[in-house]
Order: C-alpha cells, then sequence, then structure tokens
C-alpha cells in the first residue's frame, strides 16, 4: 500500500533549503506560542473566552460585546493554527527531501504530537478556570514543543556536514550539568509566575501560594549557577578547540546575561507588563542556547592532547 506521502514523494523533491526555512518557521511559532500567553497573562485576557474549544458556548469566536480580552485570547488561540501549519511543513519538506533524512521526520511528528498535547492542556487550563499549577503545565508544555522545535532546527543545521564534531568527556559533563540548571530555572520560573501578581485574569484566581520573594532568590540563584557553568564550559571548549561548543556556549552566555539583566529590573520595578513579556522571549531563546549546547556538547568523544612541554 501506498501512503500519501510516499506517493507525493516519487513525484516532487525538495531542496535542504526548503527544510531549513521549515524548521526555523517552525521555531519562531514556538516561541509565539509562549509570548502569546505571556501577553495574555499580563493583560489578564486569561478568561477571555470562558470556554474551549469554543469562545463561549455558542460561538467560536468572541463577539463584539465580550471586549479587548477575549479577543487576545481568541488571538492567542489563533496562533495555535499558525503553528499546525509551520509544523506541518517541516513534516512535508522533511519527507520530500532528494536524499532521506529519517531522524528529522522524526522529530517534526513529535513536534505534531506535543502541539496536540498542548492544545489540549490549553483546554484543561481554561476549564479550571487558569487553576496555577494547571497553567504551569502549559507553560511547560510549550517549552517542550520549543525543546523539539530547536532541536530539529539544530539538527537540520548539521545535514551534509562533512568535518566531523567531536566533545571530550569533561566538556560532555558540563553540557549537561548546563541543560539540567536550564530546565530547573525554567520550572522554578513557573512557581515565581504562579506566586506573583500577574494571575491570568481580573477575576478572583487562585495563586500557587509561595512566598515570592523567597522562590525568586531560589530563582536567581540556579540562574547564577547556569550562568557559572555556561561560562567554564565556555573557557573549557575553547582550552580543548571545540570551536562548535564554544560558539554556542559563548552565544548562550550573552542571551542569558540579557535575560538576567531583564529579570532583575522587573524583580525591582514591580513587574511591567512589558518587561515580563520581554523576560519570556528571554527565556525562549535561552531555553533554545540550552538545547544547542546539549546537542553539541553530546557529540562523540574523543581524547584531548596534552600540550608539549
Amino acid at each position: 500500500m501506498v501512503t500519501p506521502f510516499a506517493w507525493l514523494a516519487q513525484r516532487v523533491a525538495l531542496e535542504r533549503k526548503s527544510l531549513k526555512a521549515a524548521s526555523l518557521s517552525a521555531m519562531i511559532a514556538a516561541i509565539l506560542i509562549i509570548v502569546g500567553g505571556g501577553v495574555v497573562r499580563v493583560t489578564g485576557s486569561g478568561l477571555g473566552c470562558p470556554d474551549w474549544p469554543t469562545c463561549t458556548g455558542a460561538s467560536i469566536a468572541p463577539t463584539a460585546e465580550m471586549g479587548i480580552h477575549a479577543t487576545i485570547e481568541f488571538v492567542n488561540r489563533l496562533l495555535t493554527f499558525v503553528l499546525c501549519a509551520a509544523v506541518g511543513w517541516v513534516i512535508i519538506a522533511a519527507r520530500l527531501q532528494r536524499e532521506a533524512v529519517p531522524q528529522i521526520t522524526r522529530w517534526a511528528w513529535f513536534q505534531f504530537w506535543l502541539v496536540v498535547l498542548n492544545a489540549v492542556i490549553g483546554g484543561v487550563t481554561v476549564w479550571v478556570k487558569l487553576n496555577p499549577y494547571v497553567v504551569a503545565a502549559h507553560f511547560l508544555a510549550a517549552t517542550l514543543l520549543l525543546t523539539a522545535a530547536a532541536a530539529t532546527w539544530d539538527k537540520v543545521q548539521n545535514l551534509g556536514r562533512t568535518e566531523p564534531q567531536f566533545s571530550t568527556e569533561s566538556v560532555r559533563k558540563l553540557g549537561s550539568a548546563l541543560v539540567v540548571l536550564s530546565a530547573v530555572l525554567v520550572i522554578l520560573g513557573t512557581g515565581v509566575t504562579g506566586s506573583g501578581p500577574h494571575a491570568g485574569d481580573s477575576a478572583e484566581v487562585p495563586r500557587m501560594g509561595f512566598d515570592w520573594l523567597l522562590i525568586t532568590v531560589v530563582h536567581a540563584s540556579v540562574a547564577f549557577g547556569a550562568l557559572s557553568v555556561a561560562s567554564v564550559l565556555w573557557n573549557r571548549a575553547r582550552r580543548d578547540q571545540i570551536t562548535e561548543v564554544e560558539r554556542k556556549a559563548k552565544l548562550y552566555v550573552y542571551v542569558f546575561a540579557a535575560q538576567g539583566l531583564i529579570g532583575v529590573i522587573q524583580s525591582v520595578t514591580s513587574l511591567p507588563e512589558l518587561l515580563v513579556v520581554a523576560h519570556l522571549v528571554g527565556s525562549a531563546l535561552v531555553w533554545i542556547g540550552a538545547v544547542r549546547v546539549g546537542i553539541a556538547t553530546h557529540a562523540p568523544c574523543r581524547e584531548v592532547q596534552s600540550p608539549a612541554r
């Protein structure tokens, strides 16, 4: 039995540049999903559409009488269709390559199922009236989708490379530590947000109940740890002449430093909405950097030659 993709692959062949463009668009769409959720939260529009999958029991779209909050929430829901189109493009582009790329095809389908998961958790979030733990799960699901999108994009960039990529055992351990610390940072960030003032709606919405100052300090401490590990990794990769890891670790440090500055400013200025959204953009970029560093540091190991005396 010939599947539709197999039938089409016999007649159409796409170049690598189409796959690169598709994977980049899917990653950008995944970032937009995270940022869109942040805009919904800081504008208090989380229950602008009080039902799901329709906006109300009788209408898919909001009515004019429902106001700006319903419009913001509905536009955020529409971003899912943009994401679906982008991920669909990746699946098609991967499947129709002149040279088969089964690994990329699997990652593309993984993104598809994560889109489905994210949409379902988003609906549950509305049904439970923005329970902060479900909201946190929704953000983490979106971050998992971003992980798959970033990994797909990074792997697509390396297709067809002729020069081998290597790592070392010490660099691999530092890379693993950086990914773990970055993941802990993301999880702690949901606790900071879930205990802060931006509940997601103007109605009475429950909060997580953590001491906001305490969990913010813990969050900042882990951030300092991640930045320190990234700096050590950068220097170690430069010493061992692992250029791919050095380049990605350096970029991680620069983006992380900017993200940290935004985080400090927003904390001491009572969390203004624009800075909260900017911090979400930064968190997405930092996580993409962590994923790329993790992939680069887990290339095959080689021995490091001791310098001649």
